[in-house]
């Protein structure tokens, strides 16, 4: 299979809370479209500087972790923010990496917009078992006793 790319809006989450407080008016809300590469074997969302500058998500923390080559590194994790795909949304973080490096949407948000890469268009599908809204799995839940 190729690689899968997808449009995505993302959103500044902070920016939002503003807005519904009357702090700021709905049109500072920072937000931009985003052709992202999608990978169902990457845990988390990573955009580039770029990306940041425009949206200024807050600073969380920085984290490490090891890409697929067995490289480990360490870069600036930012959040909330919101992606938008179709009918669906998702709350994450997102890893910053250097300059223009190809952001990239991968399980957590995936997950949780209920989306599927469909192998035989090699796109980004909303879960045909689920049009009309997300519905998430929760496994490992057991009733307390």
């Amino acid at each position: 299979m190729g690689m899968v790319y997808a449009e995505v809006e993302l959103i500044n989450s902070i920016d939002q809370g503003l807005a519904k407080r009357h702090v700021i008016d709905e049109e500072e809300i920072r937000s931009m479209r985003v052709n992202m590469q999608v990978d169902s074997g990457a845990w988390m969302m990573r955009i580039n500087e770029n990306v940041q500058s425009v949206l200024q998500l807050p600073f969380i923390e920085q984290r490490t972790y090891r890409m697929a080559t067995g490289v480990t590194a360490t870069h600036d994790a930012v959040g909330p923010v919101e992606v938008k795909f179709a009918n669906r949304r998702a709350m994450c973080s997102a890893l910053v990496l250097p300059g223009d490096s190809e952001p990239l949407l991968g399980a957590i948000p995936l997950e949780e917009m209920d989306v599927l890469i469909h192998p035989e268009r090699q796109e980004l599908v909303v879960n045909p078992k689920h049009p009309e809204h997300a519905v998430l799995r929760l496994g490992g839940l057991r009733p307390l006793r």
